[in-house]
């Protein structure tokens, strides 16, 4: 019997090796792509900026996605002086519209606004709604595997294709082999690959849903020494969103 149960660990050994080994980069990525783009969702979040100086700064939102993140709506609950204050990203945030609440007008931001800073956080707009960003913008190639994060994780090296223009010349991404969470990915300088940028971090993962979300989520700047802790307070997947939300008459709303 021993023998039995010995030979059967073996074997299963062998076969998550196998498996493991058979994954190529383009299988990892699809998986961590299809785990960043649901269908639709929601979430409450907050969202604390930590300055060069240390000074924090805190902002809690709403936001909305749909069609697999090529529609985005962000809405700012706190604090007062930008309660009401709306971000709608559509075509994965190639177009982007902002709310101002006490002038009532809707500002149209010019194309190369998805590279700046949202809120002045670590995130830029291109990080919040790229949607398809890993399949379209980057080629894949499996790195060796490693343990990242107490994690057991695939590693991948993604380059920016010659046509993109994402903010990005590459990513190098560590993908938990349980769930396919990327729970370290490294952002290279748009200009040169060898100068690290910015590094984000999840943690906290919970199954909502069944779908496994990193609650937690940790952006460095390590250019500018800055960082930026978004806390997800709520989520929910596979929500009905109505098409009017995501309007310039529906950011009024």
């Amino acid at each position: 019997m021993k023998a039995a149960m010995v030979l059967a660990l073996i074997i299963l050994c062998l076969t998550s090796v196998l498996y493991s080994q058979e994954l190529t980069a383009e299988d990892i990525i699809q998986r961590v792509n299809e785990l960043f783009n649901p269908q639709t969702s929601y979430a409450k979040a907050r969202m604390t900026i930590i300055t060069t100086s240390g000074q924090k700064r805190t902002f809690i939102y709403e936001s909305w996605s749909k069609n697999k993140g090529e529609k985005n709506l962000v809405r700012y609950l706190e604090p007062s002086r930008v309660k009401g204050q709306a971000i709608l990203m559509l075509n994965h945030a190639d177009d982007i519209w902002m709310f101002f609440p006490r002038t009532q007008r809707v500002r149209k931001l010019a194309t190369h606004a998805k590279k700046q800073k949202m809120q002045g956080s670590d995130f830029s707009y291109e990080d919040m709604g790229s949607g398809e960003a890993f399949i379209e913008d980057f080629i894949p190639k499996r790195l060796k595997d490693e343990r990242m994060e107490e994690h057991d994780c695939y590693s991948l090296e993604l380059t920016r294709k010659k046509e993109s223009d994402i903010s990005y010349s590459r990513l190098i991404m560590w993908v938990i082999k349980e769930n396919f969470i990327p729970v370290v990915i490294d952002y290279y300088y748009e200009h040169d690959p060898a100068r690290l940028l910015k590094k984000l971090v999840q943690s906290d993962i919970r199954i909502i849903d069944d779908i496994p979300t990193a609650m937690n989520i940790l952006m460095y700047n390590k250019i500018d020494n800055t960082q930026t802790k978004m806390e997800l307070l709520e989520v929910k997947y596979n929500v009905i969103l109505d098409d009017d939300m995501f309007t310039e008459r529906g950011l009024k709303k």
